[in-house]
């Protein structure tokens, strides 16, 4: 696994980007595997959390930005998403932050950690949002098995509960890509396209 995100949260962010500009309309009241989540408020909390993590990186409080961002129009997500990524990516270039302490809502940790779950976290609801779409794109297989990577250690099954975001373990259908078992290790089902 790698010692800097960086390079890994800039391209997870592109990836999200991209998916993210080829959204329809129709599309934006659609189901995604993040149950509690339609496809407009998934597009609010990738949004909300990528200007949270930039908060993180410029010394803000994290608890204090909400994980959604709010009053964007519905044709207004690339642009809105854009902002945020070039924000975030910009405040993560300095060095020092890698292992630098910084707060999350969920604890403490070297900055290199605290970007590593934002990494996962983007990795994650791509899929969620690819899923939702029908997979229109092809995703990057090293992103997901970074993100599992991740995944297992910070999310171990055993530890799980009823405040942890992600659903319990379910086996990962045999010959699942990298996304197929990230997605299997935080509990989600793929869509049903009957």
């Amino acid at each position: 696994m790698t010692n800097d995100p960086r390079p890994l949260f800039a391209r997870a962010t592109e990836q999200a980007a991209d998916l993210i500009a080829s959204v329809r309309a129709e599309q934006l009241d659609g189901p995604t595997p993040c149950t509690e989540f339609d496809v407009r408020t998934l597009l609010s909390h990738l949004t909300g959390a990528t200007h949270r993590v930039a908060v993180v990186a410029e010394g803000g409080d994290a608890v204090a930005v909400r994980p959604f961002a709010e009053g964007v129009p519905d044709d207004g997500w690339t642009a809105a998403y854009d902002e945020a990524r070039t924000r975030a990516v910009k405040a993560w270039a300095g060095d020092d932050l890698l292992d630098a302490v910084v707060r999350l809502p969920f604890g403490e940790m070297p900055g290199r950690a605290a970007l590593s779950a934002y990494v996962l976290e983007t990795v994650t609801h791509t899929w969620d949002l690819s899923e939702a779409l029908g997979h229109p794109r092809e995703l990057d297989p090293e992103l997901a098995e970074f993100a599992l990577t991740v995944a297992r250690r910070m999310l171990p099954d055993e530890e799980r509960d009823e405040n942890t975001p992600f659903a319990t373990a379910r086996p990962a259908p045999e010959g699942a890509d990298a996304y197929g078992r990230l997605a299997a290790w935080l509990g989600r089902e793929p869509l049903s396209r009957a």
